[in-house]
């Protein structure tokens, strides 16, 4: 793999286009993950119950706790099928994937039979990767009172906008944030005492994305289309690969560095807007997009479009903690991954959803005037 980041062609060509974290630091090698496992299999085998674990997050998850031996049961509604291959398996390790998950079949908006489900299984730790709100993660504790740890996913979504970034995990958070259901499910668990750790990535993109994060770019990098982004293209902000997200969140278990921390998890590098427009297409191997700047105000929307996939401000994060406390680093520069991505998603045809355009054609045309 090639260890760059945003170096090499996209920084060349625009020196502006990544903002360093600190002074470039080469990425750790793909033999740290077995020292840490080692770390990890000291503290014995646990009993896993992970809430989810079948759409992005996960998928990658599951698997990594799997190959370092610990028991794994994926609570789900049963709507679709738990295990299926990801580009990543190999024939081997995909039918060892299988044969080891369990599953339990439940809907935890459907708080008794959900605690009849998960009651006197045995569970030791509880990855909830889908709960949004406190009475999410309540019935779960009710029904294994003698949890040793909760690792909950949360999001940096939650941070009060700031005139001094990048955000820390004791930065104030917003009470008014879409994400307060993740700051109130956070509080919960502090309340009750039990180990809890909770991670907030920053925008997540890798293989299996259904958020339109890369998509969105890839799209119009393989349209040949002009890229509308707002403003100057200069807004800062960080994306943080899904396989170190499920490291970190691995790295915790059992972890007590871990227990009632929080952990901002994302890229080491910052980027802007115009710089993930020219990463994308490097990553694609394509020729470096046009890159049409509008002024958000003056344009109006359909309802129900977005003209871009972001938050139009400066959102990112220091992962310094994580690094520090876990011992916790990236595997992935930003074109490196986007590159994973891209070569085992969209590269090859698959899409989480069909290409619109419409808000864009309303953009350029709009700029034309």
């Amino acid at each position: 793999m090639e260890i760059s980041g945003l170096r090499g062609q996209a920084l060349r060509q625009s020196r502006q286009a990544a903002i360093p974290l600190r002074s470039q630091k080469p990425l750790r090698a793909a033999c740290r993950r077995p020292q840490v496992a080692t770390q990890a299999a000291a503290g014995g085998s646990k009993n896993v119950l992970l809430l989810g674990g079948t759409r992005f997050i996960g998928v990658y998850l599951a698997r990594q706790l799997i190959e370092e031996g610990h028991q794994v049961t994926l609570l789900t509604r049963g709507k679709k099928p738990v295990t299926f291959k990801i580009p990543d398996d190999t024939d081997a390790s995909f039918a060892s994937y299988e044969k080891a998950i369990q599953h339990i079949a439940a809907d935890r908006s459907e708080h008794e039979g959900f605690k009849q489900a998960i009651s006197g299984k045995g569970f030791d730790v509880v990855y909830d990767m889908n709960g949004r709100e406190a009475e999410d993660a309540a019935p779960v504790l009710d029904a294994l009172p003698d949890i040793e740890q909760y690792i909950f996913c949360s999001s940096a979504g939650v941070y009060l906008k700031n005139d001094q970034m990048p955000h820390r995990e004791e930065d104030p958070t917003d009470q008014k944030s879409r994400h307060k259901g993740k700051l109130d499910t956070e509080g919960l668990l502090s309340s009750k005492g039990v180990n809890w750790t909770s991670i907030r990535p920053v925008y997540i993109y890798g293989p299996l994305n259904y958020n339109p994060v890369e998509e969105w770019f890839f799209q119009r990098i393989a349209a040949k289309r002009p890229i509308p982004v707002p403003g100057s293209g200069m807004q800062v902000t960080q994306l943080g690969h899904v396989k170190d997200l499920a490291d970190a969140f691995r790295i915790c278990l059992g972890n007590s560095k871990a227990y009632q921390q929080v952990f901002n998890i994302s890229g080491e590098r910052f980027v802007t807007f115009d710089g993930i427009a020219k990463a994308c297409a490097e990553a694609a191997g394509a020729p470096e997009p046009e890159l049409v700047h509008f002024n958000p105000k003056s344009v109006e929307i359909p309802k129900g479009k977005k003209a871009f996939p972001m938050r139009d401000q400066h959102f990112f994060a220091s992962v310094d903690k994580a690094e520090s406390v876990l011992g916790w680093r990236p595997q992935f520069g930003l074109v490196d991954g986007l590159r994973d991505s891209y070569e085992k998603d969209f590269g090859r045809g698959t899409m989480r959803k069909e290409a619109d355009f419409t808000a864009d054609d309303v953009v350029l045309q709009a700029v034309k005037h």
